[in-house]
């Protein structure tokens, strides 16, 4: 797989049926090695060790609905209260972070409610503070760390 913008994990990666898989110690469990998923677990653990965002308050890939469609966030952390803190939308390496992602996250976002957004395909990252009442989104330079995330909020 492609080198990433992100520190090096130590994953485990067997051959099943002539196809690579990954295991996800978050979901504990073997998933396909698809680009995208190269991605999101190396992200995720960055954020997880790098960060300090608990594994246990995570969510992936799980549906989302909005205006009657149906979609599917790649991560969101919450904080210890059940609230949404960080949503993470996650793209393989060559796919380029345009408009539509951005899109792609704010419109997912308009359901969840997390004043953080990340998008990532690996080697460029976007993080951004979204205040919800004035309906504005700030770029920050890097992800802060959870614990500043959750007592801003």
């Amino acid at each position: 797989m492609q080198a990433l913008n992100l520190p090096q994990y130590p994953f485990k990666i067997i051959v099943e049926d002539g196809k690579k898989q990954i295991f996800d110690p978050i979901r504990r469990k073997y998933l396909v090695l698809t680009p995208e998923e190269w991605v999101r677990l190396h992200f995720i653990q960055f954020l997880v060790k790098e960060k300090g965002f608990p594994a246990g308050l995570l969510s992936i890939e799980t549906k989302v609905l909005h205006h009657r469609r149906t979609g599917r966030y790649d991560a969101l952390f919450v904080g210890r209260s059940g609230k949404p803190v960080l949503l993470i939308e996650c793209k393989a390496p060559g796919v380029k972070i345009e408009s539509e992602t951005f899109e792609q996250v704010v419109r997912y976002n308009k359901t969840i409610g997390a004043p953080y957004l990340a998008l990532t395909n690996g080697l460029e990252h976007f993080v951004m503070r979204v205040d919800l009442q004035e309906r504005t989104v700030n770029f920050l330079k890097e992800i802060p760390d959870y614990q500043y995330i959750v007592t801003e909020n």
